[in-house]
């Protein structure tokens, strides 16, 4: 298949800089980056498709760290065809997902058949994180650090059981992993009392704005604290997943290159947009682990952002059916489902002056490529693969149920209008989504890592 073309007239933006030009793609890969309207243009090779790009926003396709799209074993809520559709539709050409499938990705086993599964579903290119457990040190050992993005440990209850709380357990690991470990960091001890308390005062009906009470400040940062802590001993490579309050920015540095960094963090976008002002109105649909805490806590995390303390931004992307968010306080799940809408919530706020559109592009699209290794992605570099995404800055449009791509059918942004719009994505040189046309017989590929 021809995935060779020249893309025109493009603004694009890069390593922090911005400017007017064309890319030419061959064969997937990046050839050639021309600056200028009227300058040096490239010689086509026969074969090669141009496109105007007719003066949008061109950007590296987005990279996130951290996603659940539930296959296999839950894809009544997502699965990997229908997730990697919303996720390309949303800028987002790269992935890396959770092991908190059915079964749960703790074995090397598992994890391959889940590789096998996303090569013939994903528009995007993929990746898996091996899942910790309190018995599978020997699998965590063996694993490659240049074929897995990384080991998942929660230290909060998940999905399938998969909570690592055996403090010789949790030693090892963070003494013997090759991988970069990623850590879902809530205490569960303070989230079972606070649970206990709550339900004597209220039984089943909890109400929903007492979830940042029950997964508390405290529960975050106690839990954060004890995984530096053990990087700090055992000189980790630790990431924090989703940081919300504003007390874990304490615990990081701030004026440490990201290449140089041995402790490094995220903050997903749902924690920058909302804070519990927002329950009563959206109850169930902005439930998350770790919760939507307060307005202070959500200017902190846009300021650790801002000042490079937090390194990336991503979704957690995490579908449930309707159905399982209608239920009561205790039995409704935690997540909502965010990829194909993550990086037009960013663009809103650089059109709300909160944020530059270099920042955006660094925090999305280089810094994570940088944060795991990624081999020749994430960045316009000749010789780098073709992962691309064309936004119009100009295009206002209402999020509404029937343009949403998620399987489960629903988004807590039903009715807010954003002003811009992702027209196109490349992944590796194919044109794979066109404003609405999705080529599914193309899927993307296994990241490598250069580890």
């Amino acid at each position: 298949m021809n995935n060779s073309w020249y893309i025109c007239n493009a603004w694009i933006v890069n390593e922090r800089r911005r400017f007017k030009g064309g890319i030419l793609i061959i064969d997937g890969l990046i050839a050639g980056v021309y600056e200028g309207t009227e300058g040096e243009m490239p010689r086509l090779p026969a074969q090669t498709r141009t496109f105007d790009a007719g003066g949008k926003c061109l950007i590296p396709g987005v990279i996130d760290d951290q996603v659940h799209f539930r296959d296999p074993g839950l894809t009544d809520k997502g699965d990997l065809t229908t997730e990697s559709r919303a996720a390309v539709a949303g800028g987002i050409t790269s992935f890396m997902d959770m092991p908190n499938t059915i079964p749960c990705a703790t074995t090397l086993e598992i994890l391959e058949k889940k590789y096998d599964l996303a090569s013939g579903k994903s528009l995007a290119n993929y990746s898996f994180f091996l899942g910790a457990a309190n018995d599978n040190l020997d699998q965590i050992i063996s694993a490659d650090p240049s074929r897995i993005c990384g080991l998942k440990v929660f230290l909060g209850a998940s999905t399938g059981n998969m909570l690592v709380d055996d403090p010789s357990t949790l030693e090892n690991i963070f003494r013997k992993s090759p991988l970069l470990v990623a850590v879902h960091a809530e205490e569960e001890s303070i989230i079972r009392r606070n649970l206990t308390q709550y339900r004597e005062r209220y039984g089943d009906e909890i109400p929903m704005s007492a979830h940042p009470l029950i997964r508390s400040e405290e529960a975050c940062y106690v839990s954060s604290h004890k995984a530096v802590q053990l990087a700090r001993r055992h000189n980790t490579r630790l990431h924090l997943l989703h940081l919300s309050t504003a007390k874990e920015l304490s615990l990081l540095d701030q004026d440490i290159p990201l290449t140089e960094k041995r402790i490094t963090a995220e903050v997903c976008m749902h924690h920058l947009l909302y804070d519990d002002r927002a329950y009563p109105e959206l109850g169930p649909k902005i439930k998350w682990n770790p919760a939507i805490k307060t307005e202070k806590d959500r200017l902190a995390l846009f300021e650790g952002l801002l000042n490079g303390k937090i390194d990336i931004v991503a979704t957690d992307h995490a579908p449930h059916t309707w159905e399982e968010k209608l239920r009561s306080y205790p039995d409704c799940p935690s997540g909502a489902p965010m990829v194909q809408h993550c990086l037009v919530v960013m663009f809103g706020f650089i059109h709300e002056g909160k944020i530059s559109i270099e920042t955006v592009v660094e925090k999305m699209c280089h810094a994570p490529a940088v944060l795991y290794g990624i081999r020749n992605r994430g960045f316009i570099r000749k010789g780098f693969h073709a992962d691309l995404t064309l936004i119009d800055l100009t295009a206002p449009w209402r999020v509404e149920k029937d343009n949403l791509l998620y399987k489960c059918g629903w988004s807590p942004l039903e009715g807010v209008t954003f002003p811009s719009r992702v027209t196109h994505t490349w992944v590796n040189g194919h044109l794979v989504y066109n404003n609405g046309i999705f080529d599914d017989g193309v899927k993307g590929k296994r990241l490598e890592f250069s580890r």
